[in-house]
């Protein structure tokens, strides 16, 4: 087929030729197109405000987004990842290129070895870096139950030591913190916010950052996940700069079983841990800079001033709430006083009090 080098060009050759799909009676095409050198993917909805069903791309379209891909390659943003097209029988139409800012929905996700392929062809100078982490972390996060007793030995006789940290308050109030601010999610309803069960907590923040707390027997826990686009992620898989060192001075017992997923994927970029009497990290950052992947687990009042947001209920006071879970002693009524009676899921709230063992001991039975 005859290439041009202006990609509006190759827009307008690939709208006409969906707009033909769009006929007999539908009003809408939506279609999505993850294309790399050796993997594609197609996704063409048609619909009419009732019914909505598949349809398959002509050869002629497939044919044009590989051609129109290779124009793009001479622009400054690179060849498109997906390109995103919606069509209206009444003429309007919309494309987004997607470059990777955000993750590629599952079903859209090849396996590394077609990106690796595709930057073969088209080099580029930057990826994302949730996408570079996927094409080469090679494993560099992975700490096994064997790599961690090995890696703790090696530290001990090489004299080297953990970081103490003093940013993060002490384990049993950040527990009851978490556990606080849970309940008040899930009182609303709410998908998102940190949850809690007997011996872990986690939290996925609206902007892909989040982090897991797992207790451990001997009164230790392990508190690691990773902030989105972290600096030093981007040293490490941008600017070829090294792996930090996570799990320098680590003991044995931080390994892969309590560490956040995203060590799997080498999207890690914190690890903390309690050894029964104050936090400790390796090469990670202070916990601030991390701010955005925990909740608010920073002081009473910040735990307090989360869930009066969560309510939206301005000037609920939840202080004592928070004081209560601290010290054990967080009751249902108490909950009801800071969260109201009318929230959906009261009961639900308080079970997380309850899983997280903050509540006092003749307050547990329902009433």
């Amino acid at each position: 087929m005859e290439l041009r080098d202006d990609p509006a060009e190759g827009e307008r050759q690939i709208t006409n030729e969906l707009a033909g799909i769009l006929t007999d009676g539908w009003q809408r095409l939506d279609a999505v197109f993850a294309f790399t050198v050796s993997d594609e993917a197609a996704q063409v909805i048609l619909s009419d405000g009732e019914r909505v069903v598949p349809a398959r791309p002509s050869a002629r379209v497939v044919e044009l987004l590989r051609a129109h891909r290779h124009q793009c390659a001479a622009t400054e943003n690179g060849p498109w990842w997906r390109l995103l097209v919606s069509l209206t029988n009444t003429g309007e139409q919309s494309i987004t290129y997607d470059y990777g800012t955000e993750p590629f929905p599952d079903e859209q996700l090849f396996p590394a070895a077609a990106y690796l392929a595709d930057l073969q062809v088209y080099p580029r100078k930057r990826l994302p870096v949730w996408l570079a982490a996927y094409v080469g972390h090679q494993g560099s996060q992975i700490r096994t139950p064997r790599t961690a007793f090995t890696q703790a030995r090696a530290d001990l006789a090489d004299n080297i030591g953990a970081v103490p940290v003093t940013t993060l308050p002490p384990l049993s109030r950040l527990w009851a913190r978490w556990a606080a601010i849970s309940a008040a999610f899930v009182a609303v309803n709410s998908p998102r916010g940190p949850r809690i069960t007997t011996a872990v907590g986690w939290f996925e923040g609206a902007k892909h950052s989040g982090a897991t707390l797992y207790r451990l027997p001997q009164g230790r826990a392990v508190l690691s996940g990773g902030v989105w686009d972290a600096p030093e992620l981007e040293a490490v898989y941008n600017h070829g700069g090294p792996m930090p060192r996570f799990y320098r001075g680590a003991p044995e017992w931080v390994a892969d079983p309590v560490l956040n997923p995203r060590a799997g994927s080498g999207l890690m970029s914190f690890c903390y841990w309690w050894d029964g009497q104050g936090w400790y990290r390796g090469e990670s950052p202070d916990p601030p800079a991390v701010r955005a992947a925990l909740p608010g687990v920073w002081s009473a009042r910040v735990a307090a001033d989360v869930i009066g947001q969560v309510i939206d209920a301005e000037g609920t006071d939840a202080v004592d709430l928070v004081a209560a879970a601290e010290s054990g002693s967080a009751t249902r009524s108490l909950l009801v006083d800071a969260l109201g009676t009318d929230r959906p899921e009261l009961d639900g709230a308080y079970y997380q009090l309850l899983l997280a063992g903050v509540v006092a001991a003749d307050s547990a039975r329902a009433r």
